[in-house]
């Protein structure tokens, strides 16, 4: 509680942004140089992570072994891809090197008011994740606020480690909003990561002093010294 105080009284370093940042670079026309590019800025301002498509996982490991953290998607970016899918998803992308996994939840189960289903299905990705660190991602552009609560439960109950609020490819992103529904929701344990929308330095600091430790963010290093 102290620490959001100091974040809400002042200005946030830059370094103390960047920590907190999973640097992201997922679109579908993604290129190589493209991954070296998030990387090498990713080493250089230390972030959280890198966030890429489970296709360069083994690359970037064997590019930059230890000095980036790899985060990578599941089921992404839709959702609707079968339990069984995810998890070899899951146990192939931790082999060739990955560190940290988002996986998407059926929404369509969500939408049907399947809430026991979708616990389910994370506990299984988490199970297969071990002591990785699971962000779950509820897409909550497409969710009513009864679901949104329904999914703060099934994340908990499931054991995962962050709830996050999108992709950043859906009809629309992170809100301040959703970010307090989820602190009102979520377990003790479960932490909060915002994703898509967040577009100016203001967006960051304002995310974090709501109480977000994770924010992904494709430009960060533009939006910050802009």
């Amino acid at each position: 509680m102290r620490n959001m105080e100091l974040r809400k009284e002042q200005h946030m370093t830059e370094k103390e942004i960047f920590q907190h940042i999973d640097y992201t670079q997922l679109k579908a026309f993604a290129t190589w140089e493209d991954i070296v590019k998030l990387c090498e800025e990713a080493v250089e301002f230390q972030t959280a992570s890198v966030c890429v498509p489970p296709a360069y996982i083994r690359r970037i490991k064997e590019a930059y072994g230890e000095k980036v953290t790899i985060c990578t998607v599941i089921g992404f970016p839709l959702g609707y891809s079968v339990t069984a899918a995810k998890v070899k998803e899951t146990q192939e992308a931790l082999a060739d090197g990955a560190q940290e996994i988002d996986m998407v939840v059926n929404i369509s189960d969500v939408k049907n008011g399947l809430y026991e289903k979708v616990t389910e299905e994370i506990k299984a990705v988490k199970a297969a994740c071990g002591n990785h660190i699971l962000k779950v991602i509820v897409e909550t552009c497409y969710l009513t606020e009864e679901e949104k609560i329904a999914m703060c439960k099934s994340v908990t109950e499931a054991g995962a480690d962050y709830i996050k609020t999108s992709t950043g490819f859906g009809s629309g992103g992170a809100t301040l909003a959703d970010v307090e529904l989820f602190k009102k929701h979520i377990g003790e344990k479960v932490k909060i990561k915002a994703a898509g929308g967040v577009k100016t330095r203001e967006d960051l600091e304002a995310f974090l002093a709501a109480g977000c430790e994770r924010i992904g963010a494709s430009s960060v290093v533009g939006i910050i010294n802009a």
